[in-house]
């Protein structure tokens, strides 16, 4: 498929719905850092930031994030109102794949109606299982990942810790439920080629018109993968400040802004940290709804870029069980009593202990807790002295 096939028509309000951990956040920085240049071309990317999560979360009525208040809609009016005066324009949010049935039909007509087209764009199921449970837990979850597998694959879709799951990743349904509103000819499905990290970038140029090269891809720490030890690290600081009862408003903090954040940051993973991995049986699952999901999704009629029958196998390198990635290099026992000494020290959230006396013997959670005691909490201490 040429580029020119698939360039959306002028006054087009092109709108990404994700879902999470499929390039999303690769895009939506490239889409950002080139708002400048796509005005340029006639393309307005709405607002200042690289992601409108406020309004999008306003729209679907979603629970706010950990320690986040509730957004209310004035965000999304503000969003629809910039959006109604461009020419072309592109939006992009994950959150998007959350909206139900009540949401999707307000979404379309609010940004422009008959004059949008929907983007969804699509992984392999078994790729993404480690990286949404990572993400889950850097929300707060508390459950183990293969725990957390046992409940996707074995309990009722919608219901669990993680209800929201299934409404993004059952493909077939995500695609199904916007294109009755859209119609399959306002709506194209983009598998993304990790083999070809400039594939999904290229595919935007292409829909909005714009010169190749416009969208540069942006290489950071902060929003990569955990190892398999720093995850492990998070779910016991989650159960830690579950046990503590410390006031949700503090986590954002402290926590996923403070913490993981710095975290990420600030350490490279050496070649010896081992990745999350996933089961054999559960590849075995994923991939088998990853088949049931490409068929439904061709009968749908909708336009795809790429490979649509990849969603129903298992990615090489991925066969692998839990057994194969030995013990992680941060010992998440000393490192999460580290990083809960540094917060409680701090004097952050009502009713935490003074840490009198806080014993590491692990090397590496030792650094690690340097490193968040200097930069991490220090912004947040300074933020307290002024009330803030």
């Amino acid at each position: 498929m040429s580029s020119d096939d698939l360039q959306v028509a002028p006054g087009t309000r092109l709108v990404h719905i994700g879902p999470h951990k499929t390039g999303t956040t690769a895009l939506q920085s490239a889409l950002h850092t080139a708002r400048e240049r796509l005005a340029d071309h006639g393309v307005l990317f709405p607002g200042t930031g690289r992601h409108p999560m406020a309004a999008v979360h306003a729209v679907i009525g979603r629970p706010p994030l950990l320690g986040h208040s509730r957004p209310n809609l004035d965000a999304w009016d503000g969003l629809v109102e910039e959006v109604a005066g461009a020419d072309r324009a592109v939006v992009s949010s994950e959150f998007f794949a959350d909206g139900d049935d009540d949401a999707v039909p307000r979404i379309v007509e609010d940004l422009g109606g008959p004059n949008v087209h929907v983007v969804v764009t699509l992984r392999p199921l078994a790729k993404i299982l480690p990286s949404q449970w990572q993400q889950y837990v850097q929300n707060g979850l508390r459950m183990r990942y293969d725990t957390w597998l046992d409940t996707m694959f074995n309990e009722p879709p919608h219901t669990g810790p993680t209800p929201t799951f299934w409404r993004r990743h059952r493909h077939d349904e995500l695609i199904g439920r916007w294109t009755s509103v859209v119609g399959p000819a306002n709506l194209t499905v983009v598998v993304v080629d990790q083999s070809r990290p400039e594939m999904l970038l290229r595919t935007f140029e292409s829909l909005l018109g714009v010169p190749e090269g416009i969208l540069v891809a942006e290489r950071s720490l902060t929003n990569r993968s955990l190892t398999s030890g720093e995850a492990e690290l998070v779910r016991l600081l989650n159960k830690e400040f579950r046990r503590r009862k410390w006031p949700e408003k503090v986590y954002p903090r402290f926590i996923r802004y403070g913490a993981i954040a710095q975290m990420r940051a600030s350490h490279e993973p050496l070649p010896e940290e081992h990745r999350i991995t996933t089961p054999a049986w559960a590849l075995e699952r994923a991939a088998e709804i990853g088949a049931e999901a490409a068929e439904a999704i061709t009968r749908l009629g909708v336009r795809v870029v790429g490979d649509l029958s990849s969603l129903g196998r298992t990615p090489p390198g991925d066969a692998r069980t839990p057994a194969a990635t030995g013990t992680p290099l941060v010992s998440p026992d000393a490192a999460c009593q580290a990083i809960i000494g540094a917060i409680a020290a701090s004097g952050a959230a009502e009713g935490t202990p003074a840490v009198e006396d806080l014993q590491v013997r692990d090397a590496d959670a030792a650094t690690l807790v340097r490193v968040l005691k200097n930069r991490g909490l220090r912004r947040a201490r300074r933020s307290l002295r002024r009330g803030r």
